[in-house]
């Protein structure tokens, strides 16, 4: 970053755009990634990040997106307020935390002579790849990754009720000790003898922690991902299978 500003003063081509980073099966919604974007996105605010997938490319399927947090998770970012009443008030979901940004590849004239040499030499059996009905390992392996996933969520509920079960009982307690405090204070007035002295409530009954709730975000936004990837895949697999079907009728 410094290196780009310093450019940036002395007049020297400094269009940094952003990062890259490679992923398999979809695998890229983190809190690591959210930083270094937040980090990029704050320092340069036209950054994006590029999301690579050789697995999924490998197939036939160019998988290449841009994203950019949005403006309102850049602003609880800044702020550091990832608690549930902060994420509440911002009104945070998991998906409306990234938007994509729309790619267009060109290539030039060479490329595209050099690309159309290529798919001349190609063999039938490389041309005919694509119609293949098998799945591989691509499904078994996004449905493992997404129950994965499932289960880390499973985890944060767990703990979330927890401690909505611990605040609820310590709220409790608060308003016994309130009301044990009036009814003998009520008592020391009748017999004449002065009030109990008043107390800091908040420092005897110290509310607990809430877990932070961004992880969870993230989490839920991974799941989505994995079952776009998933609904995408099987989508196509049924398209083939469609295909054959008809080809058989006509035979």
């Amino acid at each position: 970053m410094e290196m780009m500003r310093s450019l940036r003063h002395v007049n020297i081509d400094h269009l940094h755009v952003g990062w890259y980073q490679s992923t398999y099966y979809g695998s890229f919604v983190s809190r690591a990634l959210l930083d270094s974007q937040f980090s990029y996105q704050h320092a340069i605010e036209e950054s994006v990040v590029l999301i690579y997938d050789p697995i999924k490319t490998a197939q036939g399927s160019l998988s290449l997106k841009a994203y950019r947090l949005t403006p309102k998770l850049m602003e609880i970012c800044k702020e550091k307020d990832f608690t549930p009443e902060g994420l509440k008030k911002a009104s945070i979901g998991f998906e409306n935390m990234f938007e994509e940004v729309p790619i267009i590849i060109k290539n030039s004239h060479l490329i595209s002579v050099l690309m159309w040499e290529l798919e001349d030499k190609s063999t039938v059996a490389d041309k005919h790849e694509l119609l293949n009905l098998s799945s591989s390992n691509h499904l078994e392996k996004s449905l493992q990754l997404l129950m994965d996933r499932v289960d880390d969520m499973s985890q944060d509920i767990v703990k979330y009720n927890t401690y909505s079960r611990n605040l609820s009982k310590q709220q409790q307690q608060k308003h016994q000790y309130v009301q044990r405090r009036q009814q003998e204070n009520v008592q020391r007035q009748s017999r004449g003898e002065p009030p109990l002295p008043e107390e800091d409530i908040t420092k005897m009954f110290k509310p607990p922690q809430p877990p932070p709730r961004m992880d969870t975000l993230l989490i839920a936004g991974q799941i989505n991902n994995y079952c776009q990837n998933v609904k995408e895949f099987t989508s196509q697999n049924l398209g083939k299978l469609f295909m054959a079907e008809a080809l058989q009728g006509h035979n």
